[in-house]
């Protein structure tokens, strides 16, 4: 399969497209991603890894905000759901994580994808409210657990967990 690279600000352009063309935001949904941009800047800033396939494009991204500990953004394209691209994404953002020394990473996640948070090792400890007009929906937020050990996906996170910060 495909390796894991750090995305440059070229890939821009094309994570946006992944955004703005993915299945799970048509409908109501469809307005959080709309006028979505994934800018070069926030590219270099942030922890952007992708997934490419053999001509480069991405399958799957996702973006850490080391600062905040959270999971800011992953996508993975409708062409490539349940092939494990969002599965080596989540590990590898573990890793990441681990790595830079936090020991939880908050997710603030799209309702349809929390089944796979969860299924990665996320746990749900609230609810995050609507924020008109582009999202007029509670989003589950979930944490990851790292606890400094390895996860493998287990559910094994601390519901209720408080501190998203590093340790």
């Amino acid at each position: 399969m495909e390796t894991i690279r750090r995305a440059t600000a070229a890939d821009a352009a094309r994570l946006t497209e992944l955004v703005r063309g993915s299945g799970a935001y048509h409908g109501a949904y469809a307005p959080m991603v709309a006028d979505y941009v994934v800018t070069p800047e926030y590219v270099t800033a942030h922890e952007v890894f992708l997934v490419p396939d053999a001509g480069d494009r991405p399958l799957g991204f996702y973006a850490l905000l080391l600062d905040a500990a959270e999971l800011d953004l992953m996508f993975v394209a409708d062409a490539a759901q349940g092939l494990g691209v969002g599965r080596r994404l989540a590990a590898h953002m573990k890793e990441r994580a681990r790595a830079a020394g936090l020991t939880r990473v908050k997710v603030t996640s799209h309702p349809p994808s929390e089944g796979f948070y969860r299924s990665v090792g996320a746990v749900r400890v609230g609810w995050s409210p609507t924020i008109p007009p582009a999202i007029t929906w509670e989003r589950p937020e979930l944490v990851f657990d790292l606890g400094g050990q390895e996860d493998l996906g287990g559910g094994h996170g601390t519901p209720g967990a408080a501190a998203l910060t590093r340790p």
